[in-house]
Protein backbone atom coordinates (compact mmCIF):
# COMPACT_ATOMS: atom_id res chain seq x y z
CA UNK A 1 0.00 0.00 0.00
CA UNK A 2 1.14 3.54 -0.53
CA UNK A 3 1.49 5.01 2.47
CA UNK A 4 0.99 8.93 2.84
CA UNK A 5 -0.38 11.44 1.53
CA UNK A 6 0.18 12.51 -2.15
CA UNK A 7 -2.00 15.71 -3.38
CA UNK A 8 -1.99 17.95 -6.63
CA UNK A 9 -4.45 20.74 -6.26
CA UNK A 10 -5.05 23.91 -8.28
CA UNK A 11 -7.52 26.73 -6.76
CA UNK A 12 -7.88 30.40 -7.96
CA UNK A 13 -8.04 32.42 -4.53
CA UNK A 14 -8.62 35.99 -4.42
CA UNK A 15 -5.08 37.50 -5.88
CA UNK A 16 -3.22 34.45 -6.53
CA UNK A 17 -3.60 31.15 -7.61
CA UNK A 18 -3.26 27.70 -5.32
CA UNK A 19 -1.12 25.65 -7.14
CA UNK A 20 0.54 23.24 -4.38
CA UNK A 21 1.90 19.25 -5.19
CA UNK A 22 3.80 17.47 -2.14
CA UNK A 23 3.53 14.50 -0.61
CA UNK A 24 2.66 14.13 3.69
CA UNK A 25 3.92 11.26 5.55
CA UNK A 26 1.63 8.63 7.02
CA UNK A 27 2.27 9.33 10.26
CA UNK A 28 3.53 11.85 12.71
CA UNK A 29 2.63 15.57 12.82
CA UNK A 30 3.38 17.84 9.32
CA UNK A 31 3.13 21.97 9.32
CA UNK A 32 1.86 24.06 6.99
CA UNK A 33 3.62 26.80 7.53
CA UNK A 34 3.74 30.50 5.79
CA UNK A 35 2.28 34.11 6.46
CA UNK A 36 -1.21 34.69 6.96
CA UNK A 37 -3.75 34.71 3.55
CA UNK A 38 -0.50 32.38 1.91
CA UNK A 39 -3.10 29.11 1.29
CA UNK A 40 -2.54 27.14 3.97
CA UNK A 41 -6.40 26.88 5.30
CA UNK A 42 -7.13 26.46 1.59
CA UNK A 43 -5.04 23.91 1.30
CA UNK A 44 -6.20 22.02 3.96
CA UNK A 45 -10.08 22.68 2.85
CA UNK A 46 -9.05 21.22 -0.10
CA UNK A 47 -7.15 17.83 1.94
CA UNK A 48 -10.64 17.93 3.78
CA UNK A 49 -12.93 17.96 0.73
CA UNK A 50 -14.58 21.48 1.51
CA UNK A 51 -13.27 23.19 -1.51
CA UNK A 52 -13.67 22.27 -4.77
CA UNK A 53 -10.53 23.05 -7.31
CA UNK A 54 -10.10 23.77 -10.93
CA UNK A 55 -8.06 20.19 -11.45
CA UNK A 56 -7.61 17.65 -7.80
CA UNK A 57 -6.11 14.51 -6.79
CA UNK A 58 -5.49 13.45 -3.66
CA UNK A 59 -4.65 10.28 -2.54
CA UNK A 60 -4.69 8.86 1.24
CA UNK A 61 -2.83 5.33 1.97
CA UNK A 62 -3.58 4.08 -1.47
CA UNK A 63 -6.96 5.40 -1.45
CA UNK A 64 -8.23 7.75 -3.67
CA UNK A 65 -10.09 10.55 -2.48
CA UNK A 66 -10.57 12.82 -5.22
CA UNK A 67 -9.52 12.59 -9.43
CA UNK A 68 -10.72 15.40 -11.27
CA UNK A 69 -9.60 14.15 -14.55
CA UNK A 70 -11.71 10.06 -13.46
CA UNK A 71 -14.35 12.70 -11.83
CA UNK A 72 -14.05 11.08 -8.66
CA UNK A 73 -15.03 12.74 -5.27
CA UNK A 74 -15.30 11.10 -2.23
CA UNK A 75 -17.60 13.76 -0.19
CA UNK A 76 -15.78 15.28 3.21
CA UNK A 77 -18.21 12.64 5.53
CA UNK A 78 -16.74 9.46 3.98
CA UNK A 79 -12.88 10.23 4.21
CA UNK A 80 -12.84 9.71 8.09
CA UNK A 81 -11.64 13.12 8.80
CA UNK A 82 -10.97 14.94 12.33
CA UNK A 83 -11.11 19.11 11.52
CA UNK A 84 -10.44 21.28 14.69
CA UNK A 85 -10.72 24.97 13.45
CA UNK A 86 -9.46 28.57 14.41
CA UNK A 87 -12.19 28.65 17.42
CA UNK A 88 -12.88 26.05 19.21
CA UNK A 89 -16.69 25.53 17.99
CA UNK A 90 -18.86 23.62 20.68
CA UNK A 91 -22.78 22.64 21.26
CA UNK A 92 -23.05 25.23 24.02
CA UNK A 93 -26.13 23.86 24.93
CA UNK A 94 -24.36 20.01 25.95
CA UNK A 95 -21.97 19.94 28.77
CA UNK A 96 -17.98 18.60 28.24
CA UNK A 97 -18.57 15.39 28.49
CA UNK A 98 -21.69 15.37 26.15
CA UNK A 99 -19.60 17.06 23.56
CA UNK A 100 -16.94 14.65 23.71
CA UNK A 101 -19.12 12.20 22.94
CA UNK A 102 -20.98 13.28 20.47
CA UNK A 103 -19.26 11.73 17.74
CA UNK A 104 -18.04 8.92 19.50
CA UNK A 105 -21.50 7.23 20.21
CA UNK A 106 -22.67 8.15 16.53
CA UNK A 107 -19.38 5.75 15.66
CA UNK A 108 -19.79 1.56 15.24
CA UNK A 109 -18.00 0.22 18.19
CA UNK A 110 -16.22 -2.03 15.51
CA UNK A 111 -14.39 1.23 14.52
CA UNK A 112 -14.10 2.72 18.12
CA UNK A 113 -10.34 3.01 18.43
CA UNK A 114 -9.60 5.99 20.91
CA UNK A 115 -11.68 5.50 24.73
CA UNK A 116 -13.31 8.65 26.13
CA UNK A 117 -10.97 7.94 29.38
CA UNK A 118 -8.20 8.20 27.27
CA UNK A 119 -8.59 10.97 25.34
CA UNK A 120 -10.39 12.38 28.98
CA UNK A 121 -6.70 11.59 30.43
CA UNK A 122 -4.65 12.96 27.21
CA UNK A 123 -5.92 16.33 26.89
CA UNK A 124 -6.20 16.46 31.02
CA UNK A 125 -10.24 17.01 30.66
CA UNK A 126 -11.32 15.58 33.39
CA UNK A 127 -11.97 18.61 35.72
CA UNK A 128 -14.39 19.49 32.78
CA UNK A 129 -16.45 16.97 32.03
CA UNK A 130 -19.73 18.34 33.62
CA UNK A 131 -19.27 21.96 32.78
CA UNK A 132 -20.78 23.60 29.43
CA UNK A 133 -18.92 25.76 26.98
CA UNK A 134 -19.43 29.61 28.17
CA UNK A 135 -17.98 28.18 31.36
CA UNK A 136 -14.61 27.39 29.49
CA UNK A 137 -11.62 29.55 28.80
CA UNK A 138 -10.77 29.39 25.12
CA UNK A 139 -7.64 26.92 25.66
CA UNK A 140 -9.98 24.63 27.52
CA UNK A 141 -12.42 24.91 24.43
CA UNK A 142 -9.59 23.75 21.85
CA UNK A 143 -9.27 21.17 24.18
CA UNK A 144 -12.38 19.91 24.27
CA UNK A 145 -12.56 20.75 20.34
CA UNK A 146 -9.11 18.49 19.93
CA UNK A 147 -10.65 15.81 22.10
CA UNK A 148 -13.83 15.49 20.26
CA UNK A 149 -12.30 15.46 17.01
CA UNK A 150 -10.11 12.51 18.20
CA UNK A 151 -13.55 10.88 19.42
CA UNK A 152 -14.99 10.47 16.03
CA UNK A 153 -12.10 8.07 15.11
CA UNK A 154 -10.40 9.55 12.14
CA UNK A 155 -8.11 8.68 9.93
CA UNK A 156 -6.47 12.27 9.78
CA UNK A 157 -6.59 14.76 11.57
CA UNK A 158 -6.53 18.57 10.36
CA UNK A 159 -6.00 21.19 13.04
CA UNK A 160 -5.95 25.08 11.52
CA UNK A 161 -4.53 27.77 13.52
CA UNK A 162 -5.75 25.56 16.88
CA UNK A 163 -4.42 28.51 18.76
CA UNK A 164 -4.80 31.30 16.85
CA UNK A 165 -7.71 33.02 19.04
CA UNK A 166 -5.57 32.75 22.23
CA UNK A 167 -3.41 34.88 23.87
CA UNK A 168 0.25 34.04 24.85
CA UNK A 169 -1.00 32.92 28.28
CA UNK A 170 -3.52 30.37 27.04
CA UNK A 171 -0.98 29.20 24.30
CA UNK A 172 1.33 27.90 27.06
CA UNK A 173 -1.41 26.16 28.97
CA UNK A 174 -2.04 24.39 25.37
CA UNK A 175 0.68 23.47 23.52
CA UNK A 176 2.41 20.47 26.26
CA UNK A 177 -1.56 18.98 25.18
CA UNK A 178 -0.54 19.14 21.64
CA UNK A 179 2.91 17.63 22.89
CA UNK A 180 1.62 14.88 24.17
CA UNK A 181 -1.28 14.26 21.40
CA UNK A 182 1.36 14.42 19.18
CA UNK A 183 3.29 11.63 20.93
CA UNK A 184 0.39 9.85 21.82
CA UNK A 185 -1.42 8.95 18.79
CA UNK A 186 -0.80 6.80 15.40
CA UNK A 187 -2.51 8.50 12.80
CA UNK A 188 -0.96 11.52 10.96
CA UNK A 189 -1.59 14.97 11.61
CA UNK A 190 -1.51 18.26 9.36
CA UNK A 191 -1.46 21.39 11.46
CA UNK A 192 -1.24 25.20 10.08
CA UNK A 193 0.59 27.52 11.91
CA UNK A 194 2.18 30.96 10.99
CA UNK A 195 3.76 30.68 14.58
CA UNK A 196 7.11 29.52 14.88
CA UNK A 197 7.29 28.65 18.45
CA UNK A 198 4.20 26.23 17.33
CA UNK A 199 6.03 24.91 14.36
CA UNK A 200 9.37 23.55 16.69
CA UNK A 201 7.19 22.41 19.23
CA UNK A 202 5.01 20.05 17.77
CA UNK A 203 5.82 19.07 14.00
CA UNK A 204 8.37 16.65 12.73
CA UNK A 205 7.76 17.63 8.89
CA UNK A 206 7.59 21.05 7.61
CA UNK A 207 6.00 22.47 4.15
CA UNK A 208 6.58 26.01 3.31
CA UNK A 209 4.14 27.96 1.61
CA UNK A 210 3.86 31.19 0.17
CA UNK A 211 1.53 33.39 -2.50
CA UNK A 212 -0.19 29.21 -3.15
CA UNK A 213 3.18 27.59 -4.15
CA UNK A 214 5.06 25.40 -2.27
CA UNK A 215 8.65 26.73 -1.65
CA UNK A 216 9.85 23.86 0.17
CA UNK A 217 9.16 20.59 2.29
CA UNK A 218 10.78 18.32 4.34
CA UNK A 219 12.08 16.97 7.71
CA UNK A 220 12.20 19.82 10.29
CA UNK A 221 15.29 19.26 11.76
CA UNK A 222 16.77 19.69 8.42
CA UNK A 223 14.38 21.97 7.05
CA UNK A 224 15.15 24.40 10.28
CA UNK A 225 18.89 24.41 9.40
CA UNK A 226 18.84 25.69 5.50
CA UNK A 227 20.01 28.92 5.50
CA UNK A 228 18.48 29.65 2.06
CA UNK A 229 14.98 29.46 3.22
CA UNK A 230 13.14 32.33 4.97
CA UNK A 231 12.58 31.34 8.10
CA UNK A 232 16.77 31.12 8.56
CA UNK A 233 16.02 34.98 8.37
CA UNK A 234 13.72 35.43 11.29
CA UNK A 235 15.04 35.97 14.63
CA UNK A 236 14.09 33.35 16.58
CA UNK A 237 16.09 30.82 13.38
CA UNK A 238 18.07 27.97 14.98
CA UNK A 239 18.41 24.16 14.62
CA UNK A 240 16.79 21.53 16.45
CA UNK A 241 18.53 18.49 17.66
CA UNK A 242 17.33 15.16 19.10
CA UNK A 243 19.61 14.36 21.96
CA UNK A 244 19.31 11.55 24.73
CA UNK A 245 19.93 12.65 29.05
CA UNK A 246 22.78 10.99 30.65
CA UNK A 247 23.53 12.64 34.05
CA UNK A 248 21.86 15.30 36.37
CA UNK A 249 24.14 17.74 37.99
CA UNK A 250 22.26 18.07 41.28
CA UNK A 251 24.55 20.58 42.62
CA UNK A 252 24.03 23.42 40.21
CA UNK A 253 20.66 22.20 38.94
CA UNK A 254 21.68 21.15 35.51
CA UNK A 255 21.65 18.47 33.08
CA UNK A 256 23.97 16.64 30.64
CA UNK A 257 22.71 15.27 27.20
CA UNK A 258 24.45 13.71 24.63
CA UNK A 259 23.14 13.73 20.28
CA UNK A 260 25.45 12.59 17.59
CA UNK A 261 28.22 15.57 17.82
CA UNK A 262 28.95 15.34 21.61
CA UNK A 263 27.49 16.40 24.60
CA UNK A 264 25.82 19.38 25.63
CA UNK A 265 24.87 20.74 29.47
CA UNK A 266 21.64 22.31 29.97
CA UNK A 267 19.13 23.84 32.67
CA UNK A 268 17.58 20.68 34.93
CA UNK A 269 15.26 18.67 33.14
CA UNK A 270 12.63 17.02 35.20
CA UNK A 271 13.08 13.49 33.34
CA UNK A 272 15.03 10.10 33.88
CA UNK A 273 18.36 9.50 32.54
CA UNK A 274 18.37 7.76 28.74
CA UNK A 275 15.18 9.82 28.06
CA UNK A 276 15.23 11.24 24.53
CA UNK A 277 14.38 15.15 24.45
CA UNK A 278 14.41 17.68 21.51
CA UNK A 279 16.55 20.79 21.97
CA UNK A 280 16.97 23.80 20.00
CA UNK A 281 20.07 26.22 19.22
CA UNK A 282 18.97 29.51 18.40
CA UNK A 283 21.52 30.68 15.75
CA UNK A 284 21.95 34.20 17.71
CA UNK A 285 23.02 32.09 20.49
CA UNK A 286 25.92 30.75 18.68
CA UNK A 287 29.21 32.48 18.36
CA UNK A 288 32.42 31.48 16.48
CA UNK A 289 35.93 31.20 17.33
CA UNK A 290 39.15 29.50 15.17
CA UNK A 291 40.98 28.48 18.20
CA UNK A 292 39.60 26.66 21.66
CA UNK A 293 39.11 29.09 24.07
CA UNK A 294 40.82 29.11 27.18
CA UNK A 295 38.65 29.71 30.76
CA UNK A 296 35.29 31.22 30.00
CA UNK A 297 32.12 31.25 31.19
CA UNK A 298 30.22 29.08 28.11
CA UNK A 299 29.44 25.39 28.86
CA UNK A 300 28.91 24.25 25.49
CA UNK A 301 31.81 24.56 23.31
CA UNK A 302 31.75 21.84 20.39
CA UNK A 303 34.39 21.77 17.53
CA UNK A 304 32.38 22.32 13.76
CA UNK A 305 33.11 22.71 10.33
CA UNK A 306 31.81 25.49 8.07
CA UNK A 307 29.38 24.05 5.24
CA UNK A 308 27.35 26.60 3.90
CA UNK A 309 26.97 30.30 4.37
CA UNK A 310 24.55 32.45 3.23
CA UNK A 311 23.90 36.69 3.88
CA UNK A 312 20.64 37.83 5.62
CA UNK A 313 20.07 41.24 5.62
CA UNK A 314 22.01 44.38 5.87
CA UNK A 315 25.68 43.25 7.10
CA UNK A 316 24.62 40.12 8.86
CA UNK A 317 25.40 35.95 8.05
CA UNK A 318 24.13 32.87 8.73
CA UNK A 319 26.71 29.91 8.68
CA UNK A 320 26.14 26.67 8.63
CA UNK A 321 27.82 24.29 10.82
CA UNK A 322 28.32 20.38 10.85
CA UNK A 323 28.90 19.65 14.58
CA UNK A 324 29.44 15.73 14.67
CA UNK A 325 27.09 15.58 11.36
CA UNK A 326 24.41 17.31 13.33
CA UNK A 327 23.38 21.04 11.48
CA UNK A 328 23.60 24.07 13.28
CA UNK A 329 23.31 27.61 12.37
CA UNK A 330 25.45 30.72 13.96
CA UNK A 331 24.30 33.91 12.77
CA UNK A 332 27.43 36.80 13.07
CA UNK A 333 28.42 39.79 11.53
CA UNK A 334 29.82 39.86 7.69
CA UNK A 335 32.62 41.74 9.58
CA UNK A 336 33.17 39.01 11.67
CA UNK A 337 32.99 36.40 8.85
CA UNK A 338 35.84 38.18 6.85
CA UNK A 339 37.50 38.96 10.11
CA UNK A 340 37.96 35.20 10.69
CA UNK A 341 38.29 34.54 7.22
CA UNK A 342 35.58 32.04 7.21
CA UNK A 343 34.99 30.04 4.24
CA UNK A 344 32.82 26.90 3.35
CA UNK A 345 35.51 24.23 5.16
CA UNK A 346 36.67 25.93 7.46
CA UNK A 347 37.13 24.41 10.80
CA UNK A 348 35.61 26.39 14.01
CA UNK A 349 34.65 25.93 17.86
CA UNK A 350 31.12 26.78 17.93
CA UNK A 351 30.28 28.41 21.39
CA UNK A 352 26.42 27.50 22.37
CA UNK A 353 25.52 30.06 25.29
CA UNK A 354 22.42 28.59 25.89
CA UNK A 355 20.26 25.90 24.94
CA UNK A 356 16.04 25.31 24.69
CA UNK A 357 14.60 22.39 25.36
CA UNK A 358 11.62 21.72 23.71
CA UNK A 359 9.68 18.48 24.59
Amino acid sequence: MNKGIHFRFSLPLEGFNLAAKGEIPGQGVTALFGRSGSGKSSLLRCIAGLAQPVQAYLQFNGTVWHDSERGLFVPPQQRGIGYVFQEGVLFPHLSVRDNLLFGFNRTPKTEQIESLQRVVELLGLNALLKRYPVQLSGGEKQRVAIGRALLNNPRLLLMDEPMASLDRAHKKEIIPYLECLHRSISIPIIYVTHDPEELVRIADHLILIEAGRLTAQGALAEMMARVDLPIARDYDAGAIISARIIEHDEDFHLTRVEFSGGELTIAAVDQPVGSAIRIRIHAKDVSLALDAPGPTSILNILPAKVTEMQAHGRGRMVIRLDVGGVPVLARITQKSQHRLGLVPGSKVYAQIKSVALLA
